[in-house]
């Protein structure tokens, strides 16, 4: 049996936790100690060394407090409101959070004040100031007073009751603090009154919180919140997992402390999700991992794949599963030691290969280290190796590819692959906010994308290939329907991101529908087909200077770089600004590691500098409109909303 979901199998053991956290508080050099900190959060911990790993945090930020700075790592104010015990997840959140190179603040409010801690002016968590509140409330607060006898109308009723009221204080969180919402599920911790009959009980506790939760998903997202689900990481776990009833009546906490290191594993994938780094592109090793047995010894009629053996369906659930993730928009790619021309025949002509050679969107088979072959799959895609998740059976080329690429996330396989994919699942790399018309595309538009690489490839000039393509650009001011594309857009994006600033759903359409402000939204066409809604820019009126229009952010997706969508959504924005009357664009650029790709962005289009801003990553641009001619491009003007 593999390990239960709570230990979190899919990170390798530390080799000596006391040891190494020790070596890393010796270390003299601030980023040095962060950096070993860090590391450390990417093993897996158990609830006492979670503890310990958050007091060395602690402690380390305390006396250096430009530690955060120096590591740029951001700052998350996260208000916890509760109606249970939660001081003993906060560790956990925070190692969490840490492992994807985050830090938060918390505060957690009286328990059972949440009401009050959000209408209150002077409470506590106003004075804080959160970025994101999480509610974790319990059922009996909204349906403890329904009784077991209530009918069907009844129930439904208090249900009802009960979703309003949580929409009202989600309100209140998002209106009032422009704070990010999430939400989480129900825990029944009850036990059954009536066994298998329980749920066709109107007025069951079990009945009543299944309705709830049932509910509680779809009404949230509606109020541009999250879900944080730990009724069904129960359902998988086991209740026992996560609810110790002894520990409910000495303190009321209602998570287990032995969960606590896997609650905030799911707290910290939410938080990073929001913030654009989930995992975009799962790269499969293949002999033993796809299927079983070695290609190249076995041949192709010898390895185990399919219907008629356990190992055989345990592979062809693994492709499987991978199709379904290229589904939502994950992009697939293949890294194995291994002769190319058997491979492609195994893809090509096995009877029960599931995946296709067209499914892969980098295709690297090839006796080169792992590691280099992993760098080049980042770069034919053009997404950073902190947007893979490596599979491999193999434990020594999953020691070498975490030694050298520890931005790249490879799961600790166990030995029997039949729980491989809930490995991977349990893991929650690709953790989601939305789920756009993008995202069902994407495998289509990187299909379409090798189409267009191989005729770069064909052609003389880089001239002749973009004339070839055939573009044209849709364009228009963001509306409603474009909202939930657009954020997830922008805070995805970390290579062409001008600013790096995220936005929540509701930010983007107040911004949008300030008449000071111009919100524009591109799409790129080609002869191959629709890219998609592939870049964003956002435009403030400036309050001191009416003349001035001020770049707040300009994002576009790393699939179109390189086209010249850059010179013609100035054309754009240039005409936009000038039919408003504006005279000037400004523009700051905040330069990171991750988006050093457009360092030269603003004075490749004919920016000027625009003084020093005081920061060394920082620099300010301007463009008078007034002489401004439009750059020329190969792109024509299509649909304008």
């Amino acid at each position: 049996m593999p390990p239960a979901m709570s230990t979190m199998a899919w990170l390798p053991s530390p080799p000596d936790f006391r040891r190494a956290l020790k070596s890393a508080l010796e270390n003299g050099r601030i980023e040095e100690r962060v950096e070993a900190l860090v590391a450390l959060a990417q093993f897996r911990l158990d609830f006492v060394e979670t503890i310990q790993l958050d007091s060395a945090l602690a402690r380390t930020l305390a006396v250096f407090p430009s530690a955060t700075s120096s590591a740029k790592m951001p700052r998350i104010r996260l208000g916890l409101l509760a109606s249970a015990t939660v001081d003993h997840l906060l560790p956990a959140v925070r190692v969490a959070a840490l492992r994807r190179r985050m830090l938060i603040d918390p505060y957690v409010g009286g328990f059972g004040q949440y009401r009050a801690e959000l209408l209150e002016p002077a409470s506590g968590l106003r004075r804080f100031a959160p970025d994101v509140i999480l509610f974790s409330l319990g059922w009996r607060d909204f349906l403890g007073g329904v009784p077991l006898a209530a009918t069907a109308d009844e129930a439904h009723r208090a249900v009802a009751n009960a979703m309003a009221e949580l929409r009202t204080l989600w309100r209140q969180a998002r209106e009032s603090l422009h704070a990010l919402v999430i939400q989480q599920s129900f825990l029944d911790v009850t036990e059954p009154l009536f066994g298998s009959y329980e749920l066709s009980v109107s007025g069951s506790p079990a009945s009543l919180v299944s309705r709830l939760n049932m509910q509680l998903a779809e009404a949230v997202a509606g109020e541009g919140g999250l879900l944080l689900d730990i009724a069904r990481a129960s359902a998988r776990d086991g209740l026992g997992t996560w609810f110790d009833i002894a520990r409910w009546l000495q303190a009321k906490i209602e998570v287990a402390p032995q969960a606590a290191p896997l609650y905030g594993e799911l707290v910290a994938r939410l938080l990073a999700a929001q913030r654009g780094q989930s995992r975009k592109c799962l790269v499969l090793d293949l002999d033993n991992t796809l299927w079983g047995g070695v290609v190249g010894d076995v041949g192709l009629e010898g390895i185990v794949l399919g219907e008629g053996s356990a190992a055989g369906e345990a592979h062809l659930a693994l492709q499987r599963y991978a199709r379904s993730l290229a589904e939502r928009g994950i992009i697939l790619a293949v890294c194995s030691k291994n002769e190319s021309g058997i491979v492609e025949e195994a893809f090509r002509d096995h009877p029960e290969m599931l995946l296709r050679r067209s499914d892969i969107a980098a295709f690297l088979v090839n006796w080169q280290d792992k590691a280099e072959n992993l760098r080049t799959i980042a770069q034919r895609l053009n997404i950073g190796l902190d947007s893979l998740v490596f599979i491999d059976d193999n434990p020594a080329e999953r020691a070498r590819v975490r030694e050298s690429l520890p931005m790249v996330a490879v799961p600790e396989l166990p030995d029997d692959p039949a729980h491989y994919v809930r490995c991977i699942a349990d893991a929650g790399y690709f953790e989601a906010v939305s789920f756009t018309n993008e995202d069902r595309q994407r495998v289509e538009q990187y299909a379409a994308n090798s189409e267009r690489e191989a005729l770069r490839d064909t052609m003389q000039s880089m001239d002749d290939f973009l004339r070839s393509l055939d573009m044209s650009v849709e364009y228009g001011p963001v509306s409603a329907l474009d909202v939930p594309r657009v954020t997830q857009l922008i805070n995805k994006t970390n290579q062409f991101n001008t600013t790096t600033r995220r936005f929540s759903s509701e930010e983007i359409s107040a911004f949008a529908s300030d008449p000071r402000n111009i919100a524009l939204q591109f799409r790129l066409l080609d002869r191959f087909g629709d890219n998609g809604l592939v870049s964003v820019m956002l435009l403030s009126g400036r309050m001191d200077d009416p003349a001035v229009l001020e770049v707040v952010n300009w994002v576009m997706s790393c699939r179109v770089f390189g086209r010249q969508l850059e010179d013609e959504a100035l054309n754009i924005a240039v005409e936009a600004a000038r039919a408003k009357g504006f005279g000037q664009l400004r523009a700051e650029l905040i330069t990171t590691k991750k988006n050093a790709v457009i360092r030269d962005l603003f004075a490749g289009l004919g920016f000027a500098p625009a003084g020093a801003s005081g920061a060394a990553d920082t620099t300010h641009w301007s463009l008078d409109l007034r002489g401004h001619e439009p750059r020329p491009t190969f792109i024509h003007r299509g649909a304008s909303a």
